[in-house]
C-alpha cells in the first residue's frame, strides 16, 4: 500500500512539473510546398478576403471604363452627326463635348495616365473635319479600352485619350471664334 501511494505521489508531482513548464515554442512557418504537404491552407482566411476584394475591385474598375469608353464612342458620335445636321454647336452640344472631355480624363486617369498634352498628326483644318476624327478618335479608343486585359497600363490607350483631349481643347477654339 505505502508502494502505491509513493507511485501515485511522484506520478502526481511529474504532472504538476510538466504544468509549470513553458509551452514549446511556434514552429517556424511552411513554405507553400510544406503547407500543400502538410494539407494546410495556403493563407489565412483574412488575407484570401483580402485578396478577394481587390480582385472584385479590380473587375469593378475594369468593367467601370468599359461603360466609359461606350459612354464615350457614343457621345462622339452623337456629336458628330448633330454637328452634321445643324452646322453649328448648341448649348446641348458644349454640354455634350464637356462630358466627353471629363470620361476621356477618366479613362485616361484610370489607366495610369498624366496630363500631358499630345500633338494631333493632322489638325483638323474646320470644325466638319474636327467633328469627323473626334467621332473616329472615340470609337478607336473605345475599342482599345475593350481589348485591354484588366490591371494593364496601356500606352495606347493613354496616348490615344491625349490625343482626344487635345482635339477637344481644338473643337472648342474653334466654336468659340
Amino acid at each position: 500500500m505505502l508502494l502505491l501511494i509513493a507511485a501515485l505521489s511522484l506520478s502526481y508531482s511529474m504532472a504538476a512539473g510538466q504544468e509549470n513548464q513553458s509551452p514549446n515554442p511556434p514552429a517556424p512557418p511552411l513554405t507553400a510546398g510544406e503547407q500543400r504537404r502538410e494539407g494546410r491552407p495556403f493563407a489565412t482566411l483574412e488575407e484570401e478576403m483580402r485578396a478577394k476584394r481587390a480582385i472584385h475591385f479590380a473587375n469593378k474598375a475594369h468593367k467601370d471604363n468599359l461603360i466609359r469608353a461606350r459612354d464615350l464612342a457614343i457621345l462622339g458620335a452623337s456629336l458628330a452627326d448633330a454637328f452634321k445636321e445643324k452646322k453649328h454647336f448648341d448649348r446641348q452640344d458644349f454640354k455634350r463635348l464637356e462630358k466627353a472631355e471629363k470620361l476621356t480624363k477618366n479613362i485616361r486617369d484610370a489607366f495610369g495616365g498624366s496630363t500631358e498634352e499630345e500633338l494631333i498628326e493632322k489638325p483638323p483644318t474646320d470644325l466638319a473635319d474636327a467633328m469627323t476624327q473626334l467621332a473616329e478618335l472615340t470609337e478607336s479608343l473605345k475599342e482599345k479600352v475593350e481589348k485591354t486585359p484588366k490591371r494593364v497600363v496601356s500606352a495606347a490607350v493613354i496616348d490615344e485619350a491625349n490625343v482626344l483631349l487635345e482635339l477637344i481643347r481644338i473643337v472648342k477654339k474653334m466654336t468659340k471664334t
